[in-house]
């Protein structure tokens, strides 16, 4: 058995999810399609609401932040297994592996916060209409935006730092399409034990707390809303409350399923699958169900188109 710990000088072998198979060809050619549109959406989300001043309120500001951690996820990892397909190559070197672990658990520890973050915005503007502006006061929003940010990048830090510490054995190909923890951990010739329950007590604080804030935040969003007087203001509600609390169901349930089990439970085709789902099909998911049907989003949109038109 070979141990490629301190030396740094090695590639892992990324085996992907896709062969050349006619069926493969085509779902390869549906991942490009779901990455195409989820990076106009996101970057048109993110450039519109900078844009128009009309979307400076606390509200757009939190969703072109959920667009911009949205963009750099699905660029983590698709790119690379794009490129890979493509070219033949599965090599991975061990910096562009500890690139994507510190990307893609940094973000995806940020939006656990951000969508908290969202789900309390939308209890203040629904339960407190009147004090709004107080209690969502564009320095708090942007504390807590950028607490989002820290403490995400704090967790991916953490996360890269135990990795890299592991000794590694002679077989290091990595059944996956990206340079996935859960993926790496069964290469390692070190005892990881200690390492899952650090990475279990950081689910807990990355997807649990959050999800207790956002579920007492629409529990009482949702007795306002019941008790509203006119139908439109509890259509209105309910639409952009149901919209919210969809995206956050497929976040959080896949993020849960996959990293709060023991790595023993894990396969590699329960990996991909579960994996492919948050990391490409979500963030083309966001912007849709989030914004782009939303009919002030939409007025930016067409006055945005409006103005080029003139230019």
């Amino acid at each position: 058995m070979v141990w490629r710990n301190q030396t740094f000088d090695f590639d892992f072998i990324l085996l992907g999810i896709f062969n050349h198979s006619p069926t493969h060809i085509f779902l390869f050619s549906l991942v490009l399609g779901i990455f195409s549109v989820a990076f106009v959406g996101n970057t048109a989300m993110v450039l519109l609401i900078h844009l128009d001043t009309h979307l400076h309120t606390p509200m757009y500001f939190l969703l072109s932040q959920l667009s911009l951690m949205d963009l750099m996820l699905i660029s983590t990892t698709v790119p690379k297994m794009a490129f890979n397909y493509l070219s033949g190559s599965k090599l991975l070197s061990l910096a562009g592996c500890g690139t994507q672990i510190f990307f893609y658990v940094s973000l995806l520890g940020a939006e656990c916060f951000l969508l908290a973050v969202m789900a309390y915005d939308r209890y203040v503007a629904i339960c407190h209409p009147l004090r709004y502006t107080i209690l969502m006061n564009p320095k708090l929003c942007v504390l807590m935006t950028v607490s989002s940010w820290v403490l995400g990048s704090l967790d991916g830090i953490i996360v890269l730092a135990a990795t890299l510490s592991f000794s590694y054995c002679s077989s290091l190909e990595i059944h996956h399409f990206f340079c996935d923890v859960a993926a790496l951990l069964p290469l390692s010739c070190t005892d990881t034990a200690t390492f899952e329950r650090l990475l279990f007590i950081c689910c807990v604080v990355m997807l649990v707390f959050p999800v207790s804030v956002i579920v007492g935040s629409y529990s009482r969003v949702l007795g306002a809303v019941i008790g509203m007087g006119s139908e439109e203001r509890r259509r209105r509600a309910f639409t952009t409350c149901s919209s919210h609390l969809s995206v956050v169901g497929l976040y959080y349930g896949a993020a849960m399923f996959m990293y709060m089990r023991p790595a023993s439970n894990h396969t590699p085709a329960q990996d991909k699958m579960v994996s492919a789902f948050y990391t490409i099909l979500t963030p083309m998911l966001n912007p849709l169900i989030y914004s782009l049907r939303n009919k002030e989003v939409a007025r930016g949109f067409q006055k945005l188109l409006k103005r080029r038109k003139l230019i």
